[in-house]
């Protein structure tokens, strides 16, 4: 369940009792909890200069590599238009090489250059501290196991003893990879994961906008575009906070709730889909180690 901007202020907010049995929505807020730990390396003229541009560089320089732009930004969860963009500033810098893709004359494939390679061995210790804090609510064992899991949910090999955690990284991929599953399988019931996410919230109770963004760990702006698609649909009601007028209380509505029953099966569906990669075991076991990163959280 996703907001179109992140509140990393409420990465430590409690989890909601309606989501937290959601996979897909401990993925979100253990991304948030990611996004927040990442490492600033202060502003660079060109090359690379962020968390976002480690993994970029990272997954282009694994063994056996061969990502197009394309390819590399489904997996990464970027867009086009930003995924060119980021690899021109890295081939200005000297860091990516571009060469025609033997298979297919209209993509390129992408690789690290020395340069590139340098700048990864470089930022590498700042992006493992991260990930160190991220974990630290677990064992050397859960967070290996916690590796594997979301490597088989994203199609990968597990990562062997002695390759180099990210965790973090992983988190976030497989967040946007659950992500667009869960947006796919909602589209023909016109709402979307965030509208969900909101109704189930306020399927437990009325609460104001703040606290609605709050549990959801989104940004006030995003949740006020959120209850305004709801309230244009009739599936929420914005009511005078009777203990602060100033503010609103935002309730579900009878129609809302039917849309809720509706989408939750089709969640629950796709967020089942998982068991047929992990197995019913490592999903529950997935959620449970991503539980317990976001507790150590604090």
């Amino acid at each position: 369940m996703d907001g179109d901007a992140l509140s990393t202020k409420a990465a430590g907010a409690e989890l909601p009792p309606g989501l937290a049995g959601y996979a897909a929505y401990l993925l979100r807020r253990a991304h948030v909890l990611a996004t927040r730990l990442a490492p600033d390396f202060g502003a660079t003229p060109d090359g690379a200069g962020s968390a976002r541009d480690f993994q970029v560089l990272d997954a282009i320089g694994e063994p056996g590599a061969a990502y197009s732009q394309q390819d590399l930004g489904d997996r990464l969860g970027i867009n086009r238009t930003t995924m060119v963009k980021l690899i021109d500033r890295f081939e200005a810098a000297g860091q990516v090489s571009r060469a025609r893709n033997p298979d297919d004359r209209r993509s390129y494939v992408l690789a690290l250059t020395e340069r590139g390679r340098a700048t990864v061995r470089a930022m590498a210790p700042a992006m493992s501290d991260a990930d160190d804090k991220l974990t630290a609510g677990l064992t050397a064992a859960e967070r290996h196991r916690l590796d594997a899991l979301l490597a088989a949910l994203l199609s990968r090999p597990a990562p062997g003893p002695a390759a180099p955690h990210r965790t973090g990284a992983l988190i976030s991929q497989a967040h946007h990879f659950v992500r667009h599953r869960i947006e796919a399988a909602l589209a023909h019931s016109g709402l979307q994961a965030r509208h969900f996410a909101a109704l189930t919230v306020l399927a437990d109770g009325s609460c104001s906008q703040q606290q609605l963004a709050r549990q959801l760990a989104i940004s006030e702006q995003a949740v006020l575009q959120v209850v305004d698609d709801l309230e244009r649909a009739d599936l929420v009601a914005r009511d005078r906070d009777p203990q602060d007028r100033r503010r609103y209380a935002l309730r579900i509505t009878g129609p809302g709730r039917a849309a809720l029953l509706t989408a939750r099966g089709v969640v629950e569906a796709a967020e089942g889909r998982m068991s047929t990669t992990l197995g019913a075991e490592g999903r529950a076991e997935l959620a449970a180690l991503l539980a317990a990163v976001l507790r150590s959280d604090g």
